[in-house]
């Protein structure tokens, strides 16, 4: 692709691939959709988010793309033996829970690696989607503060078929047979009608919005099918668990 430079791909990242990799191709097919949109340099990837192993896929995405994934991860993943070992290793940036104080800011961290011209994968939901047919719901500001702040473009990505492999919530993964993933890239969200307005929660909101009807979009045209016209609002729910990023 061009603008991938081989620097991404270290030693270290290969050897993690040769065992990464082998795995995925065992439990899934996957079928990799406008892998062109990606732009040269940096930019946040924002993938729909419904059973805990689309970090996986979302992952080899922009691998097979020429690109190295960072992610904003939770915190407590970090104090977890061998995996923190990794995460940190490959450059992923920890995320405190709402309410904490530990760490650092992770936007910042986010920025040094803008600054390198790096992609970043932030999930607009900050969370598994809680809408019963596993659509989008309603976003959090993360990704568009991100973008906002540092006029790094944002590009919408949505799959289907992980849950196949693990359903939302299930701990037991389905390894045979293989099942089919499809990923599709769409055009960078146009952010230009928010980009020098006060950044404000109303600003953010209304940018988060154009990105989760982009990423719904493409999940519609994965799937065949209409999403609802109201998008679940855990709010509205009493469901109020999300991260650090969500305002």
């Amino acid at each position: 692709m061009a603008g991938t430079t081989r620097s991404e791909k270290t030693v270290g990242w290969r050897l993690l691939s040769f065992i990464v990799i082998p795995f995925l191709l065992l439990v899934g097919r996957y079928r990799f959709r406008n892998v062109d949109k990606l732009p040269a340099g940096a930019f946040i990837l924002a993938p729909n988010h419904y059973s805990n192993f689309d970090p996986l896929v979302t992952a080899y995405a922009l691998w097979r793309a020429g690109r190295v994934p960072r992610f904003l991860a939770k915190a407590s993943l970090f104090r977890v033996p061998v995996l923190g070992a990794i995460l940190r290793a490959t450059g992923q940036i920890p995320v405190e829970r709402a309410g904490t104080t530990a760490g650092a800011d992770p936007l910042a961290a986010a920025s040094r690696l803008v600054d390198d011209g790096l992609a970043v994968i932030v999930y607009p939901e900050g969370t598994l989607t809680r809408d019963p047919q596993m659509w989008p719901m309603r976003g959090r500001f993360g990704a568009v503060r991100l973008s906002l702040e540092h006029g790094i473009p944002i590009v919408p990505c949505a799959h289907w078929g992980v849950q196949e492999i693990l359903p939302r919530y299930s701990k037991k993964l389905s390894i045979f047979p293989r099942k089919n993933v499809d990923v599709i890239f769409g055009e960078p969200v146009d952010l230009s009608p928010w980009q020098d307005k006060p950044k404000t929660g109303a600003t953010y909101a209304a940018a988060t919005t154009a990105v989760m009807q982009s990423i719904t979009k493409l999940l519609e045209e994965l799937r065949g099918e209409r999403a609802p016209l109201e998008r679940w609002d855990p709010a509205e729910h009493g469901q109020t668990e999300f991260g650090r990023l969500e305002n």
